[in-house]
């Protein structure tokens, strides 16, 4: 699945979204230094034409080329021959080398020397013939911007010379606005047209040069923008006065920006003053709609006042839609910036009035018009933000929900708005660091209900996300919803912010008193939060009370492609993980990490990312998991969010344990358990068990193996609202048969078939299967195997159908089966080299060697076919060392070292230890094997 890479979208200039165009240029740099040549550029103002030419010119003098450099302009428009001359300074003191004749026409035009005015054909002679000169020494770029504004003779010249340059060794590369009507002579030169970024490449410029910028000013400005980078530059340094940070490379943007600037706030003085109050309007009104335009009474402006401003190139009306359309977003800015307050106050009263059946620009012209509290204003955007909530849109709810506790003249009502501004800003759109200011506004406007539910779910938000202070959230929390009184479905967002708040701290408690206090208040309020009380049915205990949950959530989630709240999104995968839902709610989730990416709600973006993350693990496309992982943790770090990044670190460990990479499984969850203990968060305990153990199964050592599944689960038994459970039956299983704990085995076994495990899920029926066919033995565990491969969509999990397909084949192997073992072990092994699980592709390899037959580099059955483990322990068995002796050495357990034993004698095909020796050649060392009482061949 491909998915938007910002890298690949940043060329190396510092630019963003014009690797196309920087490759075209680089090509035409190296084609005229060779063959000479020309293009142009053609691009609306700001859209990168003049940041591209300072790239070239950079490009070229580090090539070694000459650059000479001009540009046109407007004001030097009827000054002849200007142009030429900022281009032809450098140049001056090889005009000597130039004819007479040529010599002196130079002069002439450009104020070096007296003479008699030559004709235009013998100055554009001359100049070609000095660029050709010059080139013939040293190869030379030739860059004018804006060729549109170039006085006439300089652009009559140089279009006489553009086209002529073929075999010069002189580039000639310009920009020019389309649709001008300038002198410069264009015909037959190579054109490109410069588009507009796309939101995405614009969301990176941004996040490049305006690193504080808050999301949801940048969703407004790239909107705004419309793919201008000149625009979007300019208004992002507008916006609260913020400076841009300059890419390493990248040119300065300053002095284009205030020109386009001056030039259009000048053409927009110029208008009558009913053109300019209806221009303010239609700036303001942002959509265009041509009601903009209807007089509001006598003296307003009306239709007709228009014309100016159409005449004057600012404004058009689209022929198809009848919408007022600015040529450039740059004069929507001037012309709204050179309006005073009470004129764009009025503006949005009347515009207010216009778009009435318009409820959402409705109240923001009204809010936009009122200086004074105004509660029915205040309520009206309060609405609004319960709508664009509902639509996905987190960004506009919380600057409705500010705008509106300004709004507010009552102390309670602007508190209870902060507060929900604050949660939804910490929970939604990544701006957790905001929260603490958000609340303490929320308790100066109300200091005696600062205990209201909305300040409480924020304030448990913030310390759950931030600190991950488990217990003070949940007293928070818990106090909180004691006192709140059931009230209508008004009620319903805040109380569902509640409840998702206290299932996190409930969960990552991982104490399962915490859950009483979540279930009493499901109950009190089970009519508002209904998709809560499913996410307690599959989130807190899925063995004993997701069944009767399953078919709610497969409809919710069937109905996920409509659905457009991120945070509905994000608690449908929470309710959904622990019975393997995630793979249906792929499309939406992926929804909300572009609109993260895009500047949109960033918080639920994280989640998104992580549980797209644990479904590419469970379903083995690790290297899709550890991109997706590694992007969600780095936005929790950017953004705080400690607790949130937990979950990603843990996967993190979970595939460099399948991988191989011991070590960082030990680093990874060394570090995350340290941070967590003292804070109460148990669950990071059980997430770095899981890990550890499946690091113990790669690396052979199954009695540390079960220590760490048991410590999540015991052995026969699924623990009370411990929901990990359900992740490592199997892993148990495996660990108990190969540290020889076959009673064990068979109980957790006996434990999941009571529990209706396989009932959850595909991927549990598998694991319950193969489980029981790993626990059993002889022709019963042939047939169990057999069921566990017939399991429906059992190959979506490739992880787990590899390993029970590896341990059916050990079986088959065992049972001398050797053809039905090699094709399971084949199998595996193709499946594990794909995901880079190198421990079972290893350990599949080395079985298919003990059949007779390889995948990879080759081997006879024999030495070669062990594990650089299993020959450490052969080569001390064979010295006489007893199974507790070599444990103690190796630091694993006398069980672990018979399971090792096992597999080596069938590697090795010896039937007892005095055999070891011979079959390892040379390479064993030692005494003897004593002689004495027979023994069993694995154990000693």
């Amino acid at each position: 699945m491909s998915h938007y890479d910002p890298q690949r979208r940043k060329a190396a200039d510092g630019l963003v979204g014009r690797g196309e165009e920087l490759a075209l240029v680089r090509s035409f740099l190296d084609g005229s230094a060779g063959e000479g040549g020309s293009f142009l550029l053609v691009g609306e103002p700001g859209v990168g034409k003049t940041v591209l030419l300072d790239c070239a010119a950079e490009a070229a003098l580090k090539a070694g080329t000459r650059v000479l450099r001009g540009a046109g302009a407007e004001f030097e428009a009827d000054v002849s021959y200007s142009g030429l001359h900022q281009l032809l300074l450098p140049l001056e003191p090889e005009f000597g080398t130039l004819g007479p004749v040529q010599h002196s026409a130079l002069s002439v035009v450009l104020g070096f020397g007296a003479g008699p005015p030559p004709d235009r054909p013998a100055v554009s002679e001359a100049v070609l013939a000095l660029l050709r000169l010059t080139a013939a020494r040293r190869p030379s770029l030739v860059i004018v911007d804006d060729v549109q504004w170039l006085d006439r003779a300089s652009a009559d010249v140089l279009g006489f010379v553009a086209r002529r340059l073929a075999g010069s060794h002189v580039g000639f590369l310009s920009a020019s606005r389309p649709g001008t009507e300038g002198y410069f002579e264009r015909a037959g030169l190579t054109e490109h047209e410069l588009r507009p970024l796309d939101d995405e490449a614009a969301t990176d410029l941004l996040q490049a040069r305006f690193p504080d910028l808050v999301p949801r000013d940048r969703v407004r400005l790239v909107a705004e923008a419309q793919g201008n980078p000149l625009a979007l530059l300019e208004l992002a340094a507008e916006a609260g006065g913020l400076q841009p940070v300059a890419a390493p490379g990248a040119p300065s943007i300053v002095s284009p920006v205030r020109r386009l600037q001056t030039l259009f706030a000048s053409r927009v003085a110029e208008l009558p003053a009913p053109t300019g109050r209806l221009l303010l309007r239609a700036a303001l009104a942002a959509t265009g709609d041509p009601r903009i335009l209807q007089s509001t009474g006598h003296g307003e402006p009306g239709p007709g006042d228009l014309a100016p401003a159409e005449r004057a190139g600012l404004v058009r009306l689209d022929e198809h839609t009848r919408r007022v359309v600015f040529v450039h977003p740059l004069i929507r800015s001037a012309v709204v910036k050179r309006s005073t307050s009470n004129e764009r106050r009025a503006a949005h009263r009347t515009l207010a009035r216009l778009l009435e059946d318009q409820p959402e620009r409705r109240a923001w012209h009204l809010a936009e018009a009122s200086l004074e509290p105004d509660e029915q204003v205040a309520a009206l955007l309060a609405e609004i933000a319960r709508r664009v909530l509902q639509r996905g849109d987190a960004v506009g709810a919380v600057a409705a929900l500010l705008r509106a506790a300004e709004l507010s003249p009552s102390g309670a009502d602007r508190s209870r708005r902060l507060a929900e501004a604050a949660y939804i800003g910490a929970d939604v759109t990544g701006e957790l660091r905001s929260t603490p200011q958000l609340l303490a506004a929320a308790h100066a406007a109300d200091p005696g209900h600062n205990e209201a539910l909305h300040a409480a779910v924020a304030a448990s938000y913030m310390l759950l996300s931030g600190e991950g202070d488990i217990d003070t959230a949940h007293r928070l929390l818990v106090g909180a919803l004691e006192a709140f009184p059931v009230r209508d479905s008004a009620c319903d967002r805040v109380l569902t912010e509640a409840f998702q708040t206290l299932l996190l701290v409930c969960f990552y408690g991982g104490r399962a008193e915490l859950w009483d206090a979540f279930y009493t208040a499901v109950e009190r309020f089970a009519s508002h939060v209904v998709l809560m009380s499913l996410c307690g049915d599959t989130y807190c205990d899925p063995v004993r009370t997701a069944g009767a949950a399953l078919d709610s959530l497969d409809r919710l989630i069937d109905a996920s492609d409509k659905e457009a709240d991120p945070a509905r999104i994000i608690w449908l995968g929470t309710a959904g993980i622990h019975v393997d839902r995630l793979p249906g709610l792929r499309t939406a989730l992926w929804r909300v990490v572009r609109d993260g990416r895009q500047g949109g709600a960033v918080a639920s973006a994280i989640s998104a990312l992580l549980l797209l993350g644990f479904d590419a693990f469970v379903t083995g496309r690790w290297e899709e998991a550890q991109q997706l992982v590694d992007e969600g943790v780095g936005l929790c770090e950017t953004h705080g969010y400690e607790l949130y990044a937990l979950p990603g670190r843990y996967i993190r460990a979970l595939l460099a344990a399948g991988r191989g990479d011991f070590e960082a499984v030990d680093a990874l969850t060394d570090d995350f358990t340290r941070w967590a203990a003292p804070r109460g968060i148990r669950t990071a305990q059980m997430y770095a068990a899981h890990a550890r153990a499946l690091a113990a199964l790669g690396r052979g050592d199954y009695e540390e193996a079960y220590q760490q599944t048991t410590a999540i689960s015991p052995a026969g038994s699924f623990p009370y609202r411990v929901a990990i459970a359900v992740w490592v039956p199997m892993d148990l299983v495996e660990a108990a048969v190969g540290s020889n704990g076959h009673t064990e085995a068979n109980a957790h076994v006996t434990a999941m078939r009571e529990a209706g495990v396989a009932a959850l899920s595909p991927r549990l029926a598998l694991l319950s299967a193969g489980s029981a066919a790993m626990a059993a033995s002889g022709s019963a565990a042939t047939a169990l195997f057999e069921e566990a491969l017939a399991v429906p969509g059992a190959d979506s999990w490739t992880f787990e159908l590899a390993r029970v397909r590896l341990a059916y084949g050990e079986h088959l192997r065992r049972t001398r089966a050797i053809t039905a073992s090699r094709v399971q072990l084949g199998a595996a092994l193709d499946a594990f080299r794909r995901m880079g699980a190198r421990p079972w592709a290893t350990r599949a390899e080395n079985e298919l060697r003990a059949t007779g037959r390889t995948r990879s580099r080759g081997g006879e059955l024999g030495p070669d076919a062990l594990t650089s483990r299993e020959r450490q322990i052969a080569v001390l068995a064979a010295s006489g060392l007893s199974n507790k002796q070599i444990g103690e050495r190796l630091r694993l357990s006398a069980r672990t070292v018979g399971a090792h034993l096992r597999h080596i004698f069938g590697k090795l095909q010896v039937s007892s230890r005095a055999a070891l020796r011979d079959a390892l050649g040379p390479s064993a060392a030692g005494p003897s094997d004593d002689e004495g009482t027979p023994r069993e061949p694995y154990e000693n």
